[in-house]
């Protein structure tokens, strides 16, 4: 499963103020909202992809004391095109616009966000 692991904890109510939609035209990545869960602690992003095919699913953010994970919501499941798991690296560059200190600290999609590792 696509993920990306941060190595500090976001402030997902203060995240959700500073959102601004996604969209990206080829392949078509829109991502227009985000809803956080009254704990502050899970956020979801209902997320549009076409390439080879359209898919509709959520990105999921979850939060702990010292963790964030960025991930596919595993009940929507969609097939992991390379589209999808761009998605999951513009969330990631947003929240890096957002909180300029939290880096990665695991992650199976280097190469979607290579230039933060580079």
């Amino acid at each position: 499963m696509p993920h990306i692991a941060l190595d500090g904890k976001i402030d997902l109510f203060e995240f959700a103020n500073f959102f601004s939609p996604i969209f990206q035209k080829s392949p078509l990545i829109k991502i227009s909202t985000i809803y956080v869960e009254k704990n502050g602690l899970n956020a979801l992003l209902p997320t549009v992809v076409i390439d080879e095919r359209h898919q509709e699913y959520f990105i999921q953010i979850l939060t702990t004391e010292n963790k964030t994970t960025i991930r596919l919501l595993p009940i929507t499941d969609p097939v992991k095109t390379d589209a999808v798991k761009s998605s999951l690296a513009e969330v990631y560059f947003l929240i890096k616009q957002f909180d300029s200190q939290v880096n990665i600290s695991k992650s199976n999609l280097w190469d979607y966000v290579k230039l933060e590792a580079a």
